[in-house]
């Protein structure tokens, strides 16, 4: 499974917003709220880990980068664990081995009770909103009352992939630190130096990351560049091989292979939209079924539809269109 954003330490997001949130924290200026804003993996949430670290006291490692801490560190082995009591995260819940399309009210609701405290082992309480996207309006309407009465010694981090969605009121109460894409060099940079694959791997991985750090990472897992190769095999073979793909079906069970199903099919529409490219204005089939399987990992999991079966029926539309159907 991907590593959560509580367990990296070792990647910088973004020197300059760490530089600035420094600055405010070093001269004792520090806003009660950040509005972490960029595409999504692009180390947002890697940040507010990061800064979190810092506000709860862990001891500062300038190898790691300007808000770097060791894993080893006694409050970053509290935040790994999830059981520091002054910091609060909120993020989609899992029931039944799903996940939740938003964060609740009651989930918001958490956070005046949790910064009614006063921190019992560091200076300051920290809440992370991962991603504050999820809010509904009730849970939106929930945290602006927290923001309308900033905390004493609390600090709020929401983490968003689309501020223009959130509610103004909100945006206004917040300081906004920017995330930006990273260019292909660093990247490649990033992936060489964390994981070891060959310099032609990290091009590969960076030039599919779409400047994100955090997307870089994933796709450099084993798992994902065998997703990522077995999409490219079936993309670009004469047929399928029907009892290959039965096998793969039969890891999508549980948890870990609703992971493996959406790793998947986000390599084959990755696969397929490089062919819809390569074909020019005569790719019009092979764009309308990278559309198509760009939706499934949602509607499969909106609708609960056998994962199974979903692969089999992408399979069974990309052979029609190599074969000049619709």
């Amino acid at each position: 499974m991907s590593e959560h954003a509580r367990d990296r330490f070792d990647l910088v997001p973004d020197a300059a917003a760490e530089a600035a949130f420094l600055d405010a924290f070093g001269k004792d200026r520090l806003h009660h709220a950040w509005l972490l804003c960029g595409p999504e993996g692009s180390g947002k949430a890697t940040f507010a880990f990061r800064a979190a670290r810092r506000l709860l006291g862990a001891a500062p490692d300038p190898s790691r980068g300007p808000l770097g801490a060791s894993p080893d560190d006694p409050v970053a082995r509290l935040v790994t664990a999830r059981s520091h009591p002054d910091l609060l995260v909120l993020e989609r819940a899992i029931e039944g081995g799903k996940t939740k399309k938003s964060i609740s009210v009651d989930q918001a609701r958490e956070l005046p009770e949790f910064f009614s405290k006063s921190p019992s082992q560091a200076r300051y309480r920290v809440a992370i909103i991962d991603a504050a996207d999820d809010l509904n309006l009730n849970a939106a309407n929930a945290l602006l009352k927290v923001l309308e009465e900033p905390p004493e010694r609390g600090v709020l981090f929401l983490v968003t992939h689309a501020p223009g969605r959130l509610l103004a009121t909100i945006r206004s109460r917040c300081r906004r630190l920017a995330f930006p894409v990273w260019p292909l060099h660093a990247l490649e940079e990033l992936v060489r130096d964390q994981t070891g694959v060959t310099s032609a791997e990290a091009a590969r991985i960076a030039d599919m990351a779409g400047g994100s750090p955090g997307r870089a990472l994933a796709l450099a897992s084993g798992a994902t560049l065998e997703a990522d190769q077995l999409a490219q095999a079936w993309v670009s073979a004469a047929t399928v091989d029907r009892a290959e793909a039965l096998a793969v079906a039969d890891k999508f069970r549980g948890a870990e292979g609703q992971e493996r199903f959406e790793t998947l099919m986000d390599r084959l529409a990755a696969a397929v939209k490089v062919r819809a490219v390569e074909e020019g204005a005569s790719g019009a089939r092979w764009a309308e079924l990278w559309s198509r399987l760009s939706e499934l990992p949602d509607r499969t999991a909106a609708i609960n539809l056998d994962r199974g079966d979903v692969l089999a029926g992408a399979l069974a539309d990309l052979q029609r269109v190599k074969a000049g159907g619709g």
